[in-house]
């Protein structure tokens, strides 16, 4: 199969990208609603968006105490979503419970485990107490994440190949962190090319400024869809 891309919705309201996504609509399947726009409009954006035909990824990254992770998948899954993600660091029993949830109230979410931010560095990691480099952070709890039944996870580009060789192939794995040659980097600091991050074993590619910002966000798209094939 060839890695997907998933546009990133970096607003406050669906009406702020709409005539963007409308233009889209037939080059993009896969959309992205974080936290800025979820909490600003609640789940009436979800709605909006897969109302225009798009297949939507919600990127809330749960992080609580195991009961209260399994009741927010339960909520959420009223929703018109297919992914859904949390923080691996909540640890096994969260994770379980919340795979549980998933299983019985919404089987056709993907449940992605959220390993290590691509905004942290390995000083950022080692200010938390975390040492050791990011690779190895993210390949123990990528490991942790699928022995308690997660079938996919986000990670950084760069941690792509170290997952994919300890883990199944059948365990999907989205890539922020992503940007063309000539786009500027933003806030991530580790970042690939989009056909870096398909050879290096990505399933999905998570994209927004380098899209939105274009003079042309279509044909921009475009370029990065053929680049993954």
């Amino acid at each position: 199969m060839p890695c997907e891309l998933i546009l990133v919705l970096d607003a406050q309201s669906p009406r702020e990208v709409t005539p963007a996504l409308r233009q889209l609509q037939g080059t993009v399947t896969w959309v992205k609603v974080g936290l800025e726009m979820y909490t600003a409009c609640g789940p009436d954006c979800v709605r909006e968006i897969a109302d225009l035909g798009f297949n939507v990824f919600l990127d809330l990254k749960l992080h609580d105490i195991p009961n209260t992770v399994a009741k927010a998948v339960e909520s959420v899954s009223r929703l018109p979503i297919r992914m859904l993600t949390l923080h691996t660091g909540g640890g096994r029993e969260m994770m379980q419970w919340a795979v549980k949830a998933q299983q019985q109230h919404a089987p056709q979410v993907l449940l992605l485990g959220v390993t290590v931010l691509t905004s942290m560095s390995a000083a950022g990691l080692n200010e938390i107490g975390v040492p050791g480099a990011p690779a190895d952070q993210v390949v123990r709890l990528g490991r942790l994440a699928v022995d308690s039944g997660l079938r996919g996870l986000v990670c950084s580009p760069l941690e792509l190949a170290p997952l994919r060789a300890v883990l199944p192939a059948d365990v999907a794995l989205v890539t922020p962190g992503i940007r063309p040659r000539d786009a500027k980097a933003d806030d991530q600091t580790r970042v690939m090319t989009p056909g870096e991050a398909a050879r290096a074993g990505a399933s999905h590619i998570v994209v927004g400024r380098p899209i939105f910002k274009a003079p042309d966000p279509v044909a921009a798209a475009r370029a990065i869809i053929a680049e993954l094939r």
